[in-house]
């Protein structure tokens, strides 16, 4: 009979670092033999057969390098799982740092609506429309992300709190919308640096990753530019940042016109989050 530490070995011998195989592996048997904690406690016996259904699917990880999430075809994010698929980008643990700075703001100044642009899988969209009063549409260009999105919202519960709509940044945004504050995590990897990524990474939707310049800072411009119009008078803009474009952003933003500019950093020390304020 297979052992759960020669499945762990599959996926160190193809490179993958051993708590992360183990982490790996865990989620394996939670979701293909629906063995949680408390059968462990309980010393419940792992099925075989549904454990070589495990080694299966830990050899496809080694042998591909596709990401679990996609194996499992969820993620774990800010205590819920949400669907994931190869139409959207897997939630990073970086990206709470966005989200719980934005439901701060949202719930220390009451806002009531709130607008994701490159909404994904709608992470962002759901977990703050769960946390917080306000009301948040999430844009996408692509319609399969925008698929993935609908059915988080649905296993959530979140309908009329989060919706979803397709528009390239904001040319589906009506005239009359206006919005307290904006949010984003944008493509912001230059594309120079796609043959640099992590196998993992590539299996994220390209549009999703690259920006067209040379310093990932495009859709930071596109979306600071336009932001404006779509605004209320005191509205936020902010945005996940990407290495080395805390500098580059906040240049953009001050020249639209934003004002008390914050920058949060990441537990790894990165400039991770940056923070707008507009008063017209």
């Amino acid at each position: 009979m297979t052992t759960i530490q020669e499945i762990v070995k599959i996926l160190t011998d193809a490179g993958i670092e051993e708590n992360e195989a183990k982490t790996e592996v865990k989620l394996l048997i939670e979701h293909f033999c629906n063995y949680s904690a408390k059968d462990i406690i309980l010393g419940k016996k792992l099925d075989s057969d549904k454990l070589e259904i495990v080694k299966e699917k830990a050899l496809e990880r080694a042998s591909t390098r596709k990401p679990i999430q996609h194996i499992i075809g969820f993620a774990d994010f800010m205590g819920e799982k949400f669907i994931v698929n190869p139409s959207v980008l897997i939630p990073r643990d970086e990206t709470e740092f966005l989200v719980r700075k934005s439901i701060d703001i949202i719930n220390e100044n009451n806002l009531k609506m709130a607008l994701d642009v490159g909404t994904g899988s709608g992470c962002i969209a759901c977990t703050i429309a769960k946390h917080t009063d306000c009301q948040i549409i999430g844009l996408d260009i692509s319609n399969d992300a925008l698929q993935v999105a609908l059915d988080n919202a649905s296993r959530l519960n979140l309908y009329n709190k989060a919706i979803f709509r397709k528009s390239d940044i904001f040319s589906n945004v009506k005239p009359s919308e206006k919005f307290d504050i904006i949010i984003s995590n944008p493509p912001y990897i230059p594309i120079s640096e796609k043959d640099n990524l992590q196998n993992e990474v590539k299996f994220d939707p390209a549009e999703a990753l690259f920006a067209e310049d040379e310093s990932g800072v495009n859709f930071y411009l596109r979306i600071t530019s336009e932001a404006p119009r779509i605004l209320n008078s005191c509205g936020f803009l902010i945005f996940e940042l990407g290495i080395n474009q805390s500098g580059k952003v906040s240049e953009i933003m001050k020249q639209h016109g934003f004002t008390d500019i914050e920058i949060i950093k990441d537990l790894a020390g990165i400039d991770r989050v940056i923070l707008g304020h507009l008063i017209k």
